[in-house]
């Protein structure tokens, strides 16, 4: 992949959450009677402007994408005319700027639940939350896990999809506590099996939790026959077709999709010899895989899909449909669950409990952007919605100059009867930006840091 394929997704995703925070801010603004002299997507300097309304409201664009703002009239800033006092942000009750200011984090509580609310109602197919047989010393094979188990439960909560395990696996892992999984095998036989999460570490630079406990995604012996080929790709151009099966390349022999998918990554640029199977017949074909960049790393490919193989799909995959009403119900509780979860995890990271490596910079983001660009529309949906519940939660905060810090101002104005001193804001607001320089720094040295690991 290039660049560009994670710089676009990533300015993609940007745009979108920025739009719709800021507009949480200027709708409400509008609604208190607040005239609003500015929408811009970024800062800086203005690229382009046009204004547009009976207030003649600036509608920009500026030359730094990462942010943007909502300007009102106010008198703290500019002086105001005596017939538009009215209108001033400073003029509005507590409740009102409340109001206003919690707008924002919340437009982009109510986008996730909206694309969360879009999938689920339209249906989204996921990975089943399906068992591969683990490490002989691990702790789930102590526990008895075996080869091929489907996950029912999870302490009592129903399971469906390898998400939803995970999920339930890193929230047991932070409360250090132990968890009774249900599964069920190819006989239809129900188990139950305990594990003690209280030594599992929740380190995103390290295996998540399932791992950390030998518990890793089913992985089906598939037969390596080839699907649909890529017309430019070096399989086609060497001459194999789909249905031919895979027996042999070089002198090792060949019995599985994963097997085949291996010998190629690991052959970038380098001629092959492979032997199919195409009916009763054998053929040997001569082809090099083309090199190109995945995650920081060469790997080869041959331009192949793999062939359906007939009962596999249903076996690995679920489609995951609500109603209407349970579609919505779900995304607000994905998206609250969401949120407290980043919430507790921020707190656990100030404690000590959680390794402060798990804070993540604009990198990361574009990386996860462009791969889950590339998996397709739902990931790149899920994406969207996990980001912007981050950004709501980011920006409640109470830190000066996030929306949290102004709404801490707003509260301390109503238990003391007055508005919070021009000094003490001032104050605050170099505190505030102090902090927020340090937490992006610090993000963005972790940054680094996993993209000199990998």
């Amino acid at each position: 992949m290039s660049l560009l394929d994670y710089v676009l997704p990533f300015l993609a995703a940007l745009g979108v959450l920025i739009i719709v925070h800021e507009f949480g801010h200027y709708i409400i603004a509008r609604l208190c009677g607040v005239k609003v002299l500015r929408f811009s997507l970024g800062f800086g300097k203005v690229l382009f402007m046009r204004r547009l309304g009976a207030d003649q409201t600036e509608w920009a664009l500026s030359v730094f994408p990462l942010g943007g703002y909502v300007k009102m009239l106010d008198e703290r800033e500019a002086p105001v005319p005596a017939e538009e006092l009215h209108r001033a942000f400073n003029r509005q009750s507590v409740w009102r700027r409340i109001a206003i200011v919690a707008a924002g984090p919340l437009a982009n509580f109510v986008l996730a639940i909206v694309l969360y609310w879009g999938l689920y109602a339209g249906g989204v197919e996921e990975i089943r939350a399906r068992i591969g047989e683990p490490p002989a010393e691990s702790l789930a094979a102590q526990a008895g896990f075996q080869d091929g188990e489907l996950v029912r439960s999870v302490n009592g909560d129903e399971v469906q999809t390898w998400t939803d395990f995970r999920w339930h696996l890193l929230n047991d892992a932070l409360d250090r506590r132990s968890v009774t999984i249900e599964t069920i095998n190819g006989q239809n036989e129900i188990a139950f099996r305990k594990l003690d999460l209280s030594g599992v570490d929740v380190d995103q630079t390290q295996n998540d939790a399932a791992s950390q406990l030998g518990l890793r995604l089913y992985r089906p012996k598939l037969p390596a026959v080839l699907g649909q080929l890529s017309a430019d790709g070096a399989a086609a151009t060497a001459g194999l077709q789909s249905g031919d099966r895979v027996v042999r390349i070089g002198d090792k022999a060949v019995e599985t999709w994963s097997e085949l998918v291996a010998s190629v990554r690991d052959a970038a640029g380098q001629t092959l010899e492979v032997e199919v199977l195409r009916g009763s017949e054998t053929q040997v074909v001569q082809l090099v895989p083309k090199a190109i960049e995945e995650n920081g790393r060469t790997i080869g490919r041959i331009g192949v899909a793999m062939a359906d193989a007939e009962g596999q799909r249903d076996l690995m995959f679920v489609t995951v449909r609500y109603g209407a009403l349970d579609a919505l119900t779900k995304g607000i509780n994905q998206t609250w669950e969401t949120a407290t979860m980043s919430l507790s995890v921020l707190g656990r990271m100030i404690v000590g409990e959680v390794s402060v490596k798990n804070l993540s910079g604009p990198v990361t983001i574009a990386d996860f952007a462009g791969q889950s660009a590339r998996m397709g529309w739902a990931h790149y949906i899920k994406f969207l919605a996990l980001i912007s519940i981050s950004l709501g939660v980011l920006n409640l905060l109470p830190v000066p100059v996030l929306d949290g810090g102004h709404l801490l101002y707003y509260v301390i104005e109503i238990i003391k009867g007055g508005p919070v001193s021009e000094r003490v804001m001032e104050i605050g607001q170099q505190i505030g930006m102090a902090l927020l320089a340090a937490l992006m720094a610090f993000a963005f040295y972790n940054d680094i840091n996993r993209l000199v690991a990998s």
